[in-house]
């Protein structure tokens, strides 16, 4: 439905967020962690609403990027592999998993925050390019992810992971945390 072959890709936003309490993107993610189950309706739904939500934040947004890889019907190993190592390079980049409570009480101050969505998508159509080179490009990427991850009541979504940083409450991300971490970010 979406074209041929299978599209690997990624995005990431950089946001800045003052508090870390109900609406803000760390509330927002924690809910589709937790809140989220693993029918490809219910992935494709999280996805979709992870774009949107970071859509509705583009006033917060300090950097961004994308890229992705087509590869042809025949190279459904290849593709899953190359999903495989984007989840794990950004896996790597976390010294442990955080797994949402509901103390908000100790919650960190204003800090940088990343947002990697990394997806393995049926089709050739799904556009990653342009997230980072303006505000435009990043919402159009984002836009398209949304839209493409619901086509087929989510069937076509093969995989998708959610990353974020920082995770426990407490952490602050610098900009110079940033930097090195993820240097492929442009600024928008």
């Amino acid at each position: 439905m979406l074209g041929k072959g299978v599209t690997v890709g990624k995005v990431q936003v950089a946001l800045l967020c003052s508090n870390r309490g109900s609406g803000s993107i760390f509330s927002l993610l924690e809910d589709h962690a937790t809140n989220t189950g693993d029918q490809p309706q219910e992935l494709a739904r999280m996805a979709n609403d992870i774009c949107l939500d970071l859509m509705r934040k583009s006033d917060d947004w300090v950097a961004a990027c994308s890229s992705s890889k087509w590869f042809k019907g025949g190279d459904a190993g290849k593709a899953e592999r190359y999903y495989n190592e984007l989840t794990n390079t950004e896996a790597s980049k976390f010294e442990k998993e955080y797994i949402p409570d509901d103390d908000k009480e100790n919650d960190g101050g204003s800090t940088m925050v990343v947002v990697s969505l990394i997806l393995e998508i049926q089709g050739d159509s799904t556009k990653f390019d342009g997230a980072g080179y303006s505000i435009a490009g990043t919402k159009e990427v984002l836009a398209n992810i949304a839209s493409d991850c619901l086509v087929d009541d989510g069937y076509c979504l093969n995989a998708v992971e959610v990353f974020w940083t920082p995770g426990e409450p407490k952490e602050v991300l610098t900009k110079a945390d940033m930097i090195v971490d993820f240097p492929e970010l442009i600024d928008v």
